[in-house]
């Protein structure tokens, strides 16, 4: 018995693979930003191995920065994304549940005194207690959320509002400050490894959600509840504890989060921390070509988009953009993911594709 050979992919045809890949669009704009700081000034790619003001070897560059910045964007835009998926909708309260969390960790690891000679309690207690406080927040937004109907970003604008002074109201508008030690690794680098430790949680927690995604239905489940939340319910899935769910992790993932932001410092500053996070995690999201109105998803284009987001905001500073000037900047970016995502775009690009589609027949026939 003869085999069959395979018929050699056109170029057309790998080219119209290629474009129809979700992860294309956060891989076109790295590609982008890439070329033109190879363009403007390659020294930008530079890497140098430095020692801290504590006499630890650490990497540094503009390269190191966007990895070091980026793992708290890309842990949030997990959660991110199966918010979006599930809901159709956005939180726009983790910037502030960032400092809720942060908050609590700081509260149990000094304790009564704001700067105390050594830690009160251990650092995973802390970190937990301040997990449950932002898994709370999320359980509270998801609530509102997925038992009360109320669109995402108007039930989640509660504690976008309130979140910051319940924070300082958790310290009594102190400013606590953790004495120095392993608790500043979270935020830095850890003795004797030059990499960021953000970086290693961030691929901690990518493993994390890739094997349950893998092993689980959860990922089905939010995409089916998504697509429809109606048919959903009729095959027998119940869409209110997905919605639910999908707010708590990422409740979970915000203290992550908070912690590496707390621990940079060792301590807080209410107003500041984590100020627009919220909108650049939104941004990774549409970066990475998910449907900001719920249904199918792909948290590595997610998060490669949260990424490329910092890629930009650091070739803005390195480029003397002031730091107020930043949103107008990615505003554009914004928009031009709203247009292309828009339904008479995306109608006129399925036309491009069948067009594309009968030339490529056509072409075959002759």
């Amino acid at each position: 018995m003869q085999k069959t050979e395979k018929k050699k992919a056109s170029p057309m045809e790998v080219l119209k693979k290629i474009l129809g890949r979700q992860i294309f669009i956060p891989i076109a704009a790295l590609l982008l930003l890439v070329l033109f700081n190879l363009i403007a000034d390659p020294g930008f790619f530079a890497i140098s191995l430095k020692t801290n003001s504590a006499g630890n070897p650490i990497l540094t560059g503009y390269l190191i920065t966007i990895l070091d910045n980026g793992s708290e964007l890309a842990i949030l835009a997990i959660g991110m994304t199966l918010v979006t998926a599930a809901a159709g909708g956005q939180d726009i309260s983790v910037g502030a549940g960032i400092a809720i969390s942060g908050s609590v960790m700081l509260r149990v690891l000094c304790g009564t005194n704001p700067k105390p000679e050594a830690i009160q309690a251990p650092i995973i207690v802390a970190f937990l207690v301040g997990c449950l406080a932002a898994m709370l927040c999320g359980a509270f937004n998801g609530a509102l959320v997925a038992y009360f109907k109320i669109q995402p970003m108007v039930a989640t604008l509660i504690l976008y509002t309130a979140g910051r002074s319940i924070a300082a109201w958790v310290n009594q508008n102190q400013l606590p400050i953790v004495p120095p030690g392993p608790f500043s690794y979270f935020g830095g680098v850890i003795p004797g490894i030059p990499i960021p430790t953000p970086f290693f949680i961030a691929v901690a927690c990518m493993i994390l959600i890739a094997l349950v995604l893998k092993f689980t239905t959860l990922g089905l489940y939010t995409q089916s509840v998504g697509i429809n939340e109606s048919s959903s319910r009729l095959n027998g899935l119940n869409p209110i504890l997905i919605k639910f769910l999908a707010f708590v992790i990422l409740g979970v993932c915000v203290a992550v989060a908070g912690l590496i932001k707390v621990s940079r410092f060792s301590t807080i500053n209410y107003s500041v921390i984590a100020k627009d996070i919220e909108m650049d995690a939104i941004l990774a999201v549409a970066l990475g070509g998910n449907a900001l109105g719920g249904g199918k998803f792909n948290i590595a284009a997610s998060i490669l988009g949260a990424y490329v987001i910092q890629f930009l905001t650091t070739t803005l500073y390195k480029f003397n953009v002031r730091s107020d000037a930043l949103p107008a900047y990615k505003a554009v970016v914004v928009i031009l993911l709203v247009v292309a995502s828009a339904p008479r775009v995306r109608e006129y690009l399925n036309g491009l594709k069948k067009n594309m589609g009968r030339r490529l027949s056509r072409r075959e026939v002759g």
